[in-house]
């Protein structure tokens, strides 16, 4: 599936993503939209360094999406 307008072509690496990050993500219902969510990573479910839309992860509230920014990259 191809990158969406909206869609971070360079998105965070697993690396740069720690559990308790503030982080926005897209959740796979959503590619292509500018629906973003905000939240608390709990698991990161992905295991390679990168991913062409973002590394996947789940946050505490349950909802599983691949992360698109870093909050602390937003200030």
């Amino acid at each position: 599936m191809p990158l969406g307008p909206h869609d971070n072509t360079n998105p965070p690496r697993r690396s740069e993503i720690k559990r308790g990050d503030a982080v926005w993500v897209i959740e796979k219902s959503e590619y292509g939209t500018n629906n973003f969510t905000q939240g608390i990573v709990k698991d990161i479910l992905t295991s390679k360094e990168d991913h062409s839309r973002g590394v996947k992860v789940r946050l505490v509230d349950g909802t599983v999406g691949r992360v698109q920014w870093l909050m602390k990259d937003l200030r």
